[in-house]
């Protein structure tokens, strides 16, 4: 299995702390947002191999921090060339990138960049290989207002999605699509004939909602914690908490 961290964002919501460094590099609870997740694919037996992908402004930055911070496998940082947020290729596009430019014919567990989340990874791998389909963790935001920001999920009794809304005015229902995918090597022929249609090629949810009417995604829904980093609120909010917790 490969490891395939989604950092190529400007993080434009949380200026000036991201002017000259990736959002994946801030600090919560005293360590980086990127090592949290880095040591979430250690817990990975299988995971054998670790893809960053960034952009032309943070690729030195990124390349400098995975020197000086050695973990059990390799990890290659990964170049998308644009330079703004107005040039950004989103995270489907850089998803293709990372397939069409490394061809890793292994199961790619995907993590957002800008997540934190408490639960065992090794569950949810566990659940997404017995399922042998796209799967995705899942989180009971348990608030309307909330979940109007986020991709709303629905479930049939199999935990397979029956439904996708991205940031819907009026949601089906509060439980969220949180920036962690897996997708085995058996379905990425699927991405690459999602490529080939006219459907948004930026937020990831677009892909989900057309491989679950297609060929069929499925939930993982987990109870701990999960922060989704996009604004200095957001930021703080998860450093005191992690702070609190002391891990």
């Amino acid at each position: 299995m490969k490891g395939l961290v989604l950092a190529a964002g400007y993080g434009t919501r949380l200026y000036p702390l991201t002017l000259n460094r990736p959002k994946p590099l801030l600090d919560v609870g005293g360590r980086s947002i990127l090592a949290r997740l880095l040591e979430k694919l250690e817990e990975v037996e299988s995971c054998d191999g670790v893809y960053i992908v960034t952009n032309a402004k943070f690729t030195d930055v990124i390349t400098k921090w995975t020197k000086e911070n050695k973990y059990r496998f390799p990890i290659e940082v990964i170049n998308d060339k644009t330079m703004s947020n107005d040039d950004r290729l989103g995270a489907i596009g850089d998803m293709n990138l990372v397939l069409n430019e490394k061809q890793p014919n292994d199961d790619i567990l995907i993590m957002a960049g800008d997540n934190l989340f408490e639960f065992d990874i090794t569950n949810f791998i566990s659940f997404a290989q017995e399922k042998k389909h796209l799967s995705i963790a899942l989180f009971d935001v348990k608030n309307i207002e909330l979940a109007r920001k986020y991709g709303i999920v629905g479930l049939d009794d199999n935990s397979r999605v029956d439904s996708f809304q991205e940031k819907p005015d009026c949601p089906s229902s509060t439980l969220a699509s949180t920036g962690i995918y897996y997708l085995p090597d058996n379905k990425i022929s699927e991405f690459e004939e999602y490529m080939k249609t006219d459907n948004p090629k930026d937020a990831p949810g677009n892909f989900i909602k057309w491989m679950s009417e297609t060929c069929g995604v499925y939930g993982y829904v987990f109870n701990e914690g999960w922060y989704d980093i996009g604004d200095t609120a957001s930021l703080e909010k998860a450093d005191i908490e992690y702070r609190k917790k002391g891990i």
